[in-house]
Parts: C-alpha cells; sequence; structure tokens
C-alpha cells in the first residue's frame, strides 16, 4: 500500500486531517464546557435574585420565604436544585425543600455583593455547582443584617449537556473526515492521472506496443516526459552508429583481407600460419559484429515479433540447404508466444539454433515456442525450445560448446561461434540458455528470455 504515491499522500493527508480535526474538538469542546459553566452560573445568579426578590427579612437572625416560590424545583425534593439562606455568623437561616438533609458549602469570608461560584460535593457524594452572594439588609429602625443566599445545582444537567454535545460533535466530524478523506482520494485521483498514465506509456514502450512517450502532459511533466523520449532516441541512435560503424569496418577489412589471401595465393601458396591467421582475423570480425547485434536486446520500443512470420522462412531456407538429408522439421508455435525484442536478435538466436540442430540430426527437428509470465515486465517473455534425433551433445561438454571458437564435432564445418553468440544475445537480454538430451535422442537447446512459468 505504501509503495503507491496515490496512498502515501491518502496517508499523510489523512493523518493532518486527524490531528487538525483533534485538536479543533478539543479547543470547541474546552470552549462548549466554558460556556456550560458559564450559563449554570447564569442561571444560578437567576435564581439568587428570585430568591432576594421573594425574601423578607423579620429581624436580625430570621427570613421569611414564602412556600410559593416560582421556581418548583425549590419545592421537590431531590430536584437538583437547592437554595439555602445563612446570616453573618454562618447559621442557618432557611434551606429549601429540596435540600432537606442537605447543607450546601457556603463560603464564611465573602464580602458583601461579592458573587463566589465554583464546584464543591455534598455529603450524599453529589457533585453540584454552587453560587453564593453576601447582601446586607437595612431595616427601618437603621439598623442591619448580613445574609448569604446560595443556590446549588446538580452536575447531572451539566454533564448530559456536555454528552449530548461531544456526540454531535463527534459525529458530525467523523462524517466530514470520512467525507473529506473520500473527496481527497478522488481529488488525488485525478491529479495523478498524468503520473499513471506515464507509467502506462513507459510500459507500452517496454512491450513495444508504442514507439515513445506522449506529449501531452502538464508543464510540471512535460521536461520529464521530453527527457525521457531523448533518452529512448539516443540510446536507438547509439545502437544504429555502432552496429553501423561495425559493419563499415568489417567490410572495409574484408576486401584488403581478400586481397592478401589472392595475392599469396598467386605467389607461391598461402603458408599454412599465415592462412590460419587471416582466418581468426576473418572469426574475430564476425564474432564481433554478431555481439553488436546482441546489444539490441536492451534497447526500448521493440515492436514484438511474430514467430509465425519469422520462424517458417528461416525452416524452409535450411531445409534446402540440408536438403540431401531430407530433414523433417516440426514447427509448435503458441498463439500468443511472441518475442518482444530487436527481431535480428532473434533471427541470429534461431538461425544459429536450427542451423546447428539441421546440421547434426539424422532426420528429424522439432521446434517449439510458448510464453511465459515475466516477472516485474508488463511483457510476456519466451522460452523457445529447439532439439533434433541427432547424437547430442555429452554432458561433460555442454560448458565447452558454449565458447566461443569451441565445437562439439570438430569434423562438421564452422567457425564454432553459434553457440557463445546465442549465450551473449540471450543473457544480455536477461534470458538464459540450457543444454540438455532430447527425448529424440539429440540435443535440447532451451532459450527462455524472461522469467517464470510457461503460460
Amino acid at each position: 500500500m505504501t509503495g503507491s504515491l496515490s496512498a502515501r499522500l491518502l496517508i499523510a493527508v489523512s493523518v493532518v486531517l486527524a490531528l487538525f480535526f483533534g485538536a479543533t474538538v478539543v479547543v470547541l469542546d474546552l470552549a462548549f464546557r466554558h460556556s456550560a459553566e458559564r450559563a449554570v452560573e447564569d442561571r444560578l445568579d437567576v435564581q439568587i435574585f428570585l430568591l432576594l426578590a421573594e425574601a423578607e427579612p423579620t429581624g436580625a437572625d430570621t427570613v421569611l420565604v414564602p412556600e410559593d416560590l416560582p421556581e418548583p424545583r425549590f419545592a421537590s425534593p431531590g430536584s437538583g436544585l437547592y437554595g439555602q439562606i445563612n446570616d453573618a455568623s454562618g447559621e442557618l437561616v432557611w434551606r429549601s425543600d429540596s435540600a432537606v438533609g442537605v447543607s450546601l458549602p457556603m463560603p464564611a469570608s465573602a464580602s458583601v455583593g461579592e458573587h463566589i461560584f465554583f464546584r464543591s460535593t455534598l455529603a450524599n457524594d453529589e457533585r453540584v455547582f454552587v453560587h453564593t452572594l453576601m447582601v446586607e439588609w437595612e431595616f427601618d429602625d437603621g439598623t442591619s443584617a448580613r445574609y448569604q443566599f446560595g443556590v446549588a445545582e446538580s452536575f447531572e444537567p451539566y454533564l448530559a449537556q456536555v454528552r449530548r454535545f461531544r456526540r454531535q460533535l463527534f459525529g458530525w466530524f467523523a462524517g466530514l473526515a470520512v467525507a473529506l478523506v473520500i473527496t481527497l482520494g478522488f481529488l488525488l485521483r485525478w491529479v495523478l492521472t498524468p503520473l499513471r498514465r506515464i507509467e502506462q506509456e513507459i510500459e507500452s514502450v517496454e512491450a513495444g506496443t508504442q514507439a515513445e512517450l506522449s506529449t501531452q502532459y502538464p508543464r510540471e511533466l512535460r521536461g520529464v516526459t521530453r527527457n525521457t523520449n531523448r533518452l529512448i532516441h539516443a540510446e536507438r541512435s547509439r545502437l544504429e552508429r555502432y552496429r553501423n560503424t561495425l559493419g563499415n569496418l568489417a567490410h572495409a577489412l574484408k576486401t584488403p583481407l581478400a586481397v592478401i589471401r589472392s595475392t599469396l595465393e598467386q605467389r607461391d601458396g598461402v603458408d599454412t600460419e599465415v592462412e590460419t591467421q587471416l582466418r581468426r582475423i576473418d572469426d574475430i570480425m564476425s564474432y564481433q559484429l554478431n555481439r553488436a547485434a546482441a546489444s539490441g536486446g536492451i534497447t526500448l520500443g521493440h515492436k514484438p515479433v511474430a514467430l509465425t512470420e519469422v520462424l517458417p522462412p528461416l525452416v524452409r531456407t535450411l531445409d534446402k540447404v540440408y536438403a540431401d538429408k531430407r530433414p523433417v522439421c516440426t514447427l509448435r508455435i503458441e498463439d500468443d508466444a511472441d518475442f518482444y525484442g530487436d527481431e535480428g536478435d532473434f533471427i541470429e538466436v534461431a538461425g544459429n539454433l536450427l542451423d546447428n540442430a539441421y546440421k547434426y540430426c539424422d532426420h528429424q527437428v522439432i521446434v517449439s515456442a510458448t510464453a511465459v509470465i515475466a516477472a516485474d515486465s508488463p511483457r510476456p517473455g519466451l522460452r523457445l525450445v529447439v532439439e533434433d534425433d541427432g547424437p547430442g551433445i555429452p554432458p561433460e561438454l555442454v560448458a565447452t560448446v558454449m565458447q566461443r571458437g569451441v565445437r562439439g564435432d570438430e569434423r562438421a564445418e564452422g567457425q564454432g561461434i553459434g553457440l557463445a553468440v546465442v549465450r551473449e544475445i540471450v543473457e544480455l537480454a536477461g534470458g538464459h540458455v540450457v543444454i540438455d538430451r532430447s527425448p529424440q535422442g539429440g540435443a535440447r537447446v532451451s532459450v527462455t528470455w524472461g522469467q517464470g512459468s510457461a503460460s
């Protein structure tokens, strides 16, 4: 998952959103609780002034409060709203019916006109908000007395309000976060579409179905596609120049060598050592030309080579060359068996293998081509198997015949470089060559481009 750029961006954005939303939820929760406490304080302040409006002191130590208060909860035991009045010395003067058996904690050091709001716990372990106010009452005879009014409210309404707010807050933010992540997912998919298109086009170039990357990309990616196309073109041009240079060199040297050989023959004949060295030079040129051709397997943008169009002409040509043997060649080519690479490379490999098979067979040659599932590649691989009914190659000589200039049968004509060229072409393209014995009795050479099992 994390190997995907889209997934990494989505995860990073989701983490940032989670942190941002988490911090926002905490701030909003703190703000709401503070606001809810202020609302409780204001509400209790109103209740104190209601008590003040209804209370009537009758002496220095008594206050008359009517039973019919505007707030009916004062008259209901356990209602969660409690009222109490103390005198200046802290002695109880009046207590609401709802506060029977409950004593409110009243601050002893309050000054006249001072509002005090705090949290507390009653004797019955009930948590409450307490609001008190110290007032000084002046009588008609000029005397005065201080009374402390106190109102308390249970925590439960406040906690229930906070819980409702948190459920709504978390629900809304969770829904918003999911909606944002989904929206960002679609946006990232849309924004990264050009990158996915580049990936698909590169796979098409590797598969040979497209020669180069297109140019219709956003400004930020045009440099990448332009430079990639330049690299593809430069690689093709370099390979073409390499091949042409070696080809020109070989052709330029072949003529002087032929002249030297002809001149020596016209004089006193060609010395054996000189003839050997001339043949060696000719072999080296042929080998290096074939090796240059082998480098074509590493280039990009090759169209797939249809084996049904390449192998039959090779077979017909070799049937004519080895007509005296009356060989029978059987082709077994699967419909999806194509070669993704340079056509010249495939012809070089198949031509060498078929020529060896025709050369050493008794009468029968079998050619099989199957597609293989290539690892880490958008295009399938290929397994080409060429076998015959000849004498075969002894196991102890398998490694030897893969070397340049070595033949399994010294009596046969040839330069002994065919299998070496095959090995280099295949290995440069990431494949491998295996030589063993065929069920027909002769040699079986299996060439595989790409790793996997037969499809």
